[in-house]
């Protein structure tokens, strides 16, 4: 007997108008991807084929790489997994997700799905004790402790509002129970809706297998509905993916002061600081030093290179082995050859820096044309010494072994082993300073 065929539907359809936002709950971000990306990432780790997304018409655009069902008119929990049934056709088993559990973990699925296969269940649900119930569905047993009924908070009686175990609104059914079943859903609550949960009382009812699997980590279930409650996930998020480095040898001095992304990777023995933040594909090698106070965005950071303090890398920087973006530095879509360094209050923008060439305190590349709005480079070469307060106006190359004198604007290009002065000369007028009217 081969596998069992398994398919998984993410709901993200609601607006979630708790969060107070203008984006949809389910795709706000944390720690670098949407929130419903780290459901849909789950998901992915347990094979589940097809995988697909319950959306609102106004999102259904909003996913790739996955098949989507559109739920025309919100109408609740059991609406929205009925919409998926023709994507979910020739499935044996539906995995129900739901679209605003981030830190939710393919272990703790495979558990759930274990004890569904083990009990032979037509439907297990996956229950959880969190610290404060607040409004999610009571799981209520009989005297046997078998599963009985879940209740809505805003259905429940105070006796069932007193219970501790609450539904996540995670399932695994058994799809040739499941879809009959639903069909026969009707709105018999507060809301006006069909409720999901209402699908378990009827197989209940009919004298089916119904389990429960009772998680371990409240966190890995809690749903996210206001900003505060993204904020305790996407710091819980946060402390899991520093841990994962830190075992992986990355040295991170401060982790409560760390943020780094989920697509980002570190080598180890990189050595990060606290209150820095590594953002989107950013790459850090072995050696690096990042910090105090650095942001790195779609950067890349080579073997031994230092960056900060109060330093930002923008999308397309580039520092090869050994280079520095030190104090005060921002750098965008820029390469810093090795052993290059940008040591202080400089921008540097849509650059090429030649290896071991020093870019002295207050330069600038001037990267725009404001007639064409056009972003031009500057290209300096091996072995360059800039002055203090040097400005590039770009398109412009400065060729090896070049020094630029302090305060000079440069327009043309620089041979390679010259010196280039551009500025007006020095002029003092005497008794022209002190107190005076005119």
């Amino acid at each position: 007997m081969g596998p069992t065929k398994l398919g998984a539907v993410v709901m993200a359809a609601g607006l979630g108008t708790r969060m107070r936002s203008a984006t949809p709950k389910h795709l706000h971000s944390l720690l670098g991807r949407r929130m419903v990306d780290w459901v849909l990432q789950t998901a992915r780790e347990l094979e589940a084929d097809p995988l697909v997304v319950v959306a609102s018409p106004s999102t259904a655009d909003a996913f790739d790489g996955v098949a989507v069902a559109v739920q025309e008119t919100p109408l609740g929990t059991g609406d929205a997994v009925r919409s998926a049934e023709h994507a979910l056709a020739g499935v044996e088993e539906v995995l129900v997700l739901s679209g605003d559990t981030p830190l939710l973990t393919s272990a703790l699925l495979r558990e759930l799905l274990e004890t569904h296969r083990f009990e032979a269940a037509a439907a297990t649900v996956l229950s959880f004790e969190p610290d404060d119930p607040r409004a999610y569905g009571r799981v209520v047993r009989n005297g046997s402790g078998a599963l009985a009924a879940i209740v809505e908070a805003a259905d429940a009686s105070p006796e069932e509002l007193a219970l501790r175990e609450v539904n996540s609104s995670i399932y695994v059914f058994r799809a040739e129970r499941l879809w009959p079943v639903l069909e026969r859903l009707t709105p018999r609550n507060a809301q006006g809706e069909l409720y999901l949960t209402d699908s378990i009382a009827l197989l209940v009812a009919e004298g089916e297998r119904v389990s429960v699997h009772k998680g371990g980590e409240p966190m890995e279930t809690e749903g996210v509905n206001t900003r505060s409650e993204l904020a305790v996930a996407a710091a819980a998020m946060r402390d899991r993916i520093n841990e994962a480095h830190m075992l992986a040898g990355v040295t991170i001095v401060d982790p409560p002061t760390t943020w780094i992304d989920a697509d980002a990777l570190l080598e180890p023995d990189a050595v990060i600081h606290p209150f820095t933040v590594v953002k989107g594909a950013s790459r850090v090698a072995a050696g690096a030093e990042i910090g105090p106070h650095a942001v790195l965005h779609d950067a890349v950071v080579g073997t031994g290179a230092l960056v900060g303090p109060f330093c930002y890398l923008r999308p397309g920087t580039v520092l090869e082995a050994g280079a520095k973006a030190g104090t005060f530095v921002e750098i965008k879509n820029s390469r810093i050859g090795e052993r290059a360094k940008v040591p202080h209050l400089s921008y540097i923008g849509d650059a090429d820096v030649g290896e071991e060439s020093n870019i002295a305190a207050g330069n600038i590349t001037v990267n725009q044309d404001h007639a064409t709005r056009a972003k031009e480079r500057t290209v300096i070469g091996r072995n360059v010494r800039t002055g203090v307060d040097n400005a590039f106006v770009a398109p412009v190359t400065i060729g090896d072994d070049a020094w630029i004198a302090a305060g000079s604007v440069i327009t043309e290009d620089v041979p390679p082993g010259a010196l280039a002065i551009a500025r007006a000369k020095q002029l003092n007028k005497e008794g022209r300073g002190g107190k005076r009217d005119n």
